[in-house]
């Protein structure tokens, strides 16, 4: 039977908030393109081409006109509407419809991981699993679920987000199930936090002996929900995917220094960039430096002004700042305009719509 995806691309995004109100966590983007977009791509190069995704009332139009019906990315999507966040095992209980008798892999939307997906998924199919979780080693297990692995690699329990960890293994969130895991779903209580808890449901698999394993990562785990993971996530990709390409228009005063990707219609004047930076299409870029791991999205207008480690979305203008912007995340729209000089560092998060002027 073939293999489904279920992506899970609701819930509120409050800890990126005041980005968050106005749009998507899933479509924040990285290195200017959703982080939706890595784990489909993921998920269809793993050979799995039947996706659903969970999608909240809140920000489920926006995820399904910005992501279309998968045919861009070589699959067909499914959209699931979950009417309040109810936890990851009710986020499955609603999607039976879709995933039916097949196994599924889940994927937490807001999730990127390095590793290929296809180890995962074969080692799954061919040990005939009912589930496999996948693992990172962390510093701070107390701020995530735990596994107790044995010897073998089976999953002897989960703790979540533990006082007292009994391992550093933390719950990455990508897993595969078997269909057995919807008869479990069906006699899950909610937890404390009133929710069906996925741990909850792995747990129940282990207790009725079934087949349960884990697989560490081997390369790098990031959940962007917080400012600070989404900027390190931009900085990973754009070491690890970028390569220069410039279609925009640089006059000759602009001096490009390392890998620099800059979009159809976009103009540099008077700048110096230095790479790793990603700029999208139709940007204004004037008497600007951009500094190493930043990435602008299309329309943005960049007058007069500094800026590193950050990352600015679709048609927000900056302009006349005489202080280095460092280590932000601008949102859509945003206008930042400064009217006198103060020479002090500016560290900002500035959510869709703002406006700010420093006077």
């Amino acid at each position: 039977m073939d293999m489904k995806a279920l992506i899970l691309s609701g819930g509120r995004g409050t800890r990126l908030r005041p980005l968050t109100y106005t749009g998507a966590k899933q479509l924040v983007p990285v290195v200017n393109k959703p982080i939706l977009w890595y784990g489909i791509e993921q998920i269809v190069a793993a050979g799995i081409s039947d996706i659903g995704i969970v999608i909240s009332p809140e920000t489920g139009d926006d995820i399904r006109s910005m992501t279309g019906d998968g045919s861009q990315f070589g699959a067909k999507i499914t959209y699931i509407p979950q009417d309040s966040p109810d936890g990851l095992a009710h986020a499955v209980k609603i999607a039976k419809p879709f995933l039916q008798n097949s196994p599924f892999l889940m994927y937490l939307g807001d999730n990127l991981i390095r590793d290929n997906l296809v180890n995962f998924v074969e080692k799954f199919t061919q040990q005939s699993l009912d589930a496999l979780i996948l693992l990172k080693q962390v510093p701070n297990p107390t701020a995530f679920g735990v596994a107790v692995l044995n010897q073998q690699g089976n999953v002897i329990r989960l703790v979540e987000k533990p006082k007292d960890p009994p391992s550093d293994f933390a719950l990455v969130g990508v897993y595969l199930f078997s269909a057995v895991v919807h008869d479990i779903i069906e006699t899950l209580q909610p937890s404390a936090r009133g929710e069906l808890e996925i741990t909850d449901a792995i747990q129940s698999l282990v207790d009725a002996d079934k087949n349960v394993m884990a697989q560490p990562l081997q390369g790098w785990w990031l959940d962007t929900g917080k400012k600070d993971d989404l900027l390190a996530a931009n900085q990973i990709i754009l070491d690890e995917t970028l390569s220069s390409k410039i279609e925009g228009q640089v006059d000759d005063a602009t001096k490009i220094s390392g890998r620099v990707a800059i979009g159809h219609g976009s103009t540099v004047i008077n700048s110096t960039i230095r790479g790793p930076v990603a700029i999208g299409q139709n940007c204004h870029i004037e008497n600007c430096f951009i500094g190493s791991y930043s990435s602008i999205a299309d329309g943005v207008k960049l007058t007069d002004i500094e800026l590193d480690h950050s990352v600015v979305l679709e048609n927000a203008t900056i302009q006349d700042l005489h202080q280095r912007i460092t280590d932000s995340l601008i949102g859509r729209k945003a206008q930042l305009v400064q009217c006198l000089d103060r020479p002090k560092a500016l560290r900002f998060m500035i959510g869709d719509d703002s406006h700010i002027e420093l006077t």
